[in-house]
Parts: C-alpha cells; structure tokens; sequence
C-alpha cells in the first residue's frame, strides 16, 4: 500500500515555509512529505504509523 500523507491522522500542516509537512507521531516537521523522509531512512519500509483520517460526515454531530 503507498503511504499519502495527506490521508492519514498524524500528517499536520506546519506553516513554516522552510517545512511546511509534518508528522505528529513521528515528532518532526520537513521539506518533503513524512512518508518520503521515512522511506530514505528504512530503505524498503514503507510509514508504519500509517492510520487514515476519520471522514466527517456533514451534519454529524459527534
């Protein structure tokens, strides 16, 4: 399975433009996206902390 960051739960938007990607559950922020910093550290591991956001439900109210 490719790993999006932009799809799962930990992935946060930082702001900063110098790192704009980050990754709570990892605990860093980067140029690139998480899921390509990780792969370039484990050669062949995809992101094991991979968890899909939740979708909202419009007028849900949990």
């Amino acid at each position: 399975m490719k790993v999006i960051c932009r799809k799962c739960k930990h992935y946060f938007v930082t702001w900063d433009k110098d790192k704009p990607h980050g990754c709570r559950i990892l605990g860093f922020k980067s140029r690139q996206a998480p899921s390509l910093v990780v792969r370039q550290a484990t050669p062949g591991l995809q992101c094991q902390y991979f968890k899909p956001r939740s979708r909202k439900v419009p007028g849900d109210q949990k």
